[in-house]
């Protein structure tokens, strides 16, 4: 938790809700191996932290609307949601186990802006500011299945699009694109200087 703070200022009820997350996490591991076990005990720095360089990249405003694309236990949609509670945040994952645990630490722990939604995400139904990720497919894939779900109106000072935590092979995955596809790359120890972040970057890809 001291990492968290390192880094951001939290209002106590904020400060609460991260506080809680590991005993849940540990709680739900015990029954589900949602996180790895030898990983559990760095959740901190590993997962929620991890989440969190997204909004070092943009400040959602409120009101906005995100999807977490394959978020699994909840990440990084919940330790979003509690640093905007005023913007909505969809979970949406093909494995209904993990979604379960992702929408009990929600309740669990008073996030009244978070919902999930069980199945893939190119089958929805809606429009969105923004797609979240971390770790689950190829550029080329988050591009096509999510591009259609993003508002053509955008409240940013960025335009809609998708944000994804990637590792180094993202350099790899961004020459899939169309030419005419802009992304950006910041690397996440710009942020946070622990070592483990040394090979972590935040991608954002903008809609077309």
């Amino acid at each position: 938790m001291e990492v968290i703070l390192k880094y951001f200022k939290l209002s106590e009820k904020q400060a609460d809700q991260f506080n809680r997350l590991l005993p849940l996490y540990e709680e739900w591991n015990a029954q589900i191996n949602v996180i790895s076990r030898k990983d559990i005990e760095h959740l901190y720095l590993h997962h929620v932290l991890h989440s969190m360089a997204i909004a070092k990249y943009i400040q959602f405003k409120p009101g906005s609307h995100i999807i977490d694309l394959g978020s699994g236990g909840g990440f990084p949609g919940i330790p979003l949601a509690i640093l905007f509670p005023e913007v909505q945040f969809t979970l949406v994952d093909s494995i209904g186990k993990k979604l379960k645990v992702a929408q009990d630490v929600a309740e669990q722990i008073g996030l009244s802006n978070v919902d999930v939604h069980w199945g893939r995400v190119e089958e929805m139904n809606v429009k969105v500011d923004f797609i979240v990720t971390r770790a689950v497919a190829p550029v080329v894939k988050l591009v096509e299945w999510s591009m259609s779900l993003l508002e053509s109106k955008h409240r940013h000072g960025i335009p809609n699009g998708i944000i994804a935590l990637k590792g180094p092979t993202y350099k790899d995955e961004i020459k899939s694109l169309f030419k005419k596809d802009y992304y950006d790359a910041v690397p996440i120890h710009s942020y946070f200087k622990e070592e483990y972040f040394r090979e972590k970057w935040v991608l954002y890809i903008q809609g077309r």
